[in-house]
C-alpha cells in the first residue's frame, strides 16, 4: 500500500460515460490529476527504459523514423501473439505503477484524483481511498462514443465486453455519478462530492499527524 499522507480517490467508467469531463472540472478546482492512460505512454516516451526494452525485444522496425514507439505496429504483433502480449504486459504494468505511485505521492492539492479507464481491472483500487464510478447505461456509452470517435457500434460493443461490466463496477465503487443526465447537473452534484472528499482528506492528514 502507498505510504502517503495524500487522501487518493481513484475514478473510473466506461468508455463514453464522461470521465474526463469530471476530472477535468475538478482539476479546474486545483485538485491534481493523476491519469493512468497518460502514465502509460509516458514509460515509453522517447529514451526511456521501457521503449529501449521494447525495441531490444521487437527490433528496431518497432520505432518510428524519428525513433519514437509505432503503436500501431506494436499493437498488430501482441494482438496476434498472446505470449508477447503476455510479455509487454509483465514489463509495462510495473513502470506504469511505480510512476502512477511517484505521481501520486508528489501532488500537493488538497486531494489527488487517481483516474484509470481500467482501474478496478488493474487492481488499482488498492492504492486508493475512496473510488468513484461514474456511470451511463450502455447505451449511452455506445451513443456517446460514436459520436465522439467516429467508430460503429459493434467496435464501441467489443471494447465495453472487454472492460469489466457495469454491474460489477457498481458494486465495487464507493460513490456512483450518474453522469446519464445534463452535464450541469453531473457538475453540480461533483462539487457537493468535491467538498465531501476534502473533509476526507483532512481527517486523514490529523490521523497520520
Amino acid at each position: 500500500m502507498l505510504k502517503t499522507n495524500n487522501w487518493i480517490l481513484g475514478v473510473t467508467g466506461g468508455i463514453g460515460a464522461g470521465k474526463t469531463a469530471i476530472t477535468n472540472h475538478l482539476q479546474q478546482k486545483g485538485i491534481e490529476i493523476v491519469d493512468a492512460d497518460i502514465v502509460a505512454r509516458e514509460v515509453v516516451t522517447l529514451g526511456s527504459a521501457g521503449l529501449q526494452a521494447i525495441a531490444d525485444k521487437f527490433g528496431s522496425t518497432i520505432l518510428q523514423p524519428d525513433g519514437n514507439l509505432d503503436r500501431a505496429k506494436l499493437r498488430a504483433i501482441i494482438f496476434a501473439d498472446a505470449d508477447k502480449k503476455q510479455w509487454l504486459n509483465e514489463l509495462l504494468h510495473p513502470l506504469i505503477r511505480n510512476e502512477i505511485l511517484t505521481q501520486l505521492n508528489a501532488a500537493q492539492s488538497d486531494y489527488v484524483v487517481l483516474a484509470a479507464p481500467l482501474l478496478f481491472e488493474n487492481g488499482l483500487e488498492r492504492y486508493c481511498d475512496a473510488t468513484l464510478l461514474v456511470d451511463v447505461a450502455v447505451d449511452t456509452q455506445i451513443a456517446r462514443t460514436i459520436s465522439r470517435d467516429s467508430v460503429d457500434a459493434a467496435q464501441v460493443k467489443r471494447i465495453i465486453e472487454s472492460q469489466l461490466p457495469r454491474s460489477d463496477k457498481q458494486a465495487k465503487a464507493d460513490y456512483i455519478l450518474d453522469n446519464d443526465r445534463p452535464l450541469l447537473e453531473s457538475l453540480q452534484e461533483t462539487d457537493r462530492l468535491h467538498r465531501e472528499f476534502i473533509n476526507l482528506a483532512k481527517v486523514k492528514v490529523r490521523l497520520n499527524n
